[in-house]
């Protein structure tokens, strides 16, 4: 399922990333990466706020659908 319709609260691993490899850099610098584990914290229109590690995150909606967690 996109990150973006994950239920808040949940942890849940990465498994895809569908971006072009400028972005999938950029969020593997930030710690989401494929294996990685995030817990939804908040979602409104799309727009997601996460955790992952001891950082949270905020992620628009078109970056939030591009990510595929389980």
């Amino acid at each position: 399922m996109p990150l973006s319709i994950a239920p808040i609260g949940r942890t849940v691993k990465v498994v895809r990333m569908s971006a072009d490899e400028n972005v999938k850099r950029h969020l593997a610098n930030l710690g989401i990466l494929v294996g990685a584990e995030v817990v939804m914290l908040s979602e409104q229109k799309g727009d997601v706020i996460i955790k992952v590690k001891d950082c949270k995150l905020a992620l628009n909606k078109q970056l939030a659908t591009k990510i595929t967690v389980a």
